[in-house]
């Protein structure tokens, strides 16, 4: 899996908005991130949030969603965006 943020903006009171998508191969990967009745996200962005709060010294509003993009894996600019190189 990996992870894109679509939106990073502050609100006018300070806390920082944040949207990103965890991207998986396959609908059963997804489903797993999900996790029964959206427990395991759930569980995935409070852990999240609280450590971007902690690093960042603000209020974190974190939006995650799941989406299946089979091919991910061979989006080079998506390597290049987390930090990779992309070797041949």
């Amino acid at each position: 899996s990996a992870v894109e943020t679509e939106k990073y903006s502050e609100r006018e009171d300070g806390s920082l908005e944040i949207h990103q998508q965890i991207l998986v191969a396959r609908p059963t990967q997804r489903a797993i991130v999900l996790g029964k009745g959206g427990a395991r996200i759930k569980a995935i962005g409070e852990a999240a949030r609280t450590e971007l709060a902690k690093l960042m010294g603000v209020k974190v509003h974190l939006y995650l969603h799941v989406k299946v993009h089979a091919k991910w894996d061979e989006d080079r600019t998506l390597y290049r965006d987390i930090g990779l190189e992309w070797v041949e």
